[in-house]
């Protein structure tokens, strides 16, 4: 590997500007796909739970109070596990940071050692692994690593109240498809307006996934659609067969 001119060694900077570039649009991807599958969980749970409830009635205000109901279940129970989940993770993700610096502070040769390894791994040479190890330890040794050994920012940590929000919003959006197309339209064809908007909406976010995951969206849009279908056709099937028991 060549040296350019003033003596800056080729590709030194690469791991301070291209690799936080991609992470960062990767996480931003992340979150993207998780507020599309959160979606997808509203409209699949308050879907089969409208049209399980139609099975059983026809009333418009029983159809409502069950929609609402499991709205608000669904979206707080996202956001409650969302929180406890992403909480979990983060006090993880501290306690390695604050292990990190102590072993900083302990061990530095070691660890200048270990960074040097790190990217003597990633294909530099031993001699340019060093100097970029040693370039980074001098400009922040701890950001260096946190970065370069743990995949982690110190400064841009998952808020788990962010993502509580989030989950909540995403859950929320999804589930007042189906409640608006089983309440609003006229009782003759309510059942068929959800079923057609459900299957239509699971299309869609079965294709924005797998978009945003790069897996093929075909088999993707087969498989989310498949699985709402059965789900209506199976809560529906219950809340006859409830319906006729009651009545």
């Amino acid at each position: 590997m060549s040296e350019p001119l003033g003596g800056r060694p080729a590709g030194a900077d690469e791991p301070e500007h291209h690799e936080p570039h991609r992470a960062g649009l990767g996480v931003r991807l992340n979150w993207l796909r998780a507020a599309v599958l959160g979606a997808n969980d509203g409209i699949v749970s308050t879907a089969g739970l409208v049209v399980g409830v139609a099975g059983a009635t026809d009333s418009a205000d029983t159809l409502l109070v069950a929609g609402l109901a499991g709205l608000f279940a669904g979206s707080l129970s996202m956001a409650v596990g969302e929180y406890v989940s992403v909480s979990t993770q983060r006090d993880s993700e501290r306690a390695t940071l604050a292990a990190e610096r102590r072993e900083l502070a302990e061990t530095p040769a070691a660890e200048l050692a270990e960074l040097a390894g790190l990217y003597e791994a990633k294909g530099l040479s031993p001699g340019l692994a060093r100097e970029v190890a040693e370039e980074l330890t001098r400009h922040d040794a701890f950001a260096a690593h946190a970065e370069a050994e743990l995949g982690l920012d110190p400064e841009e940590l998952t808020n788990p109240w962010h993502a509580a929000w989030a989950s909540l919003a995403a859950f929320s959006v999804g589930a007042l498809l189906p409640l608006m197309a089983i309440v609003l339209p006229p009782a003759a064809v309510r059942l068929w307006v959800t079923v057609g908007t459900v299957l239509l909406a699971l299309a869609a976010t079965g294709w924005s996934s797998a978009a945003l995951g790069g897996a093929p969206r075909r088999i993707a849009v087969l498989r989310n659609v498949t699985g709402g279908f059965t789900a209506m056709i199976v809560t529906y099937a219950i809340g006859a067969l409830m319906g006729t028991a009651v009545g």
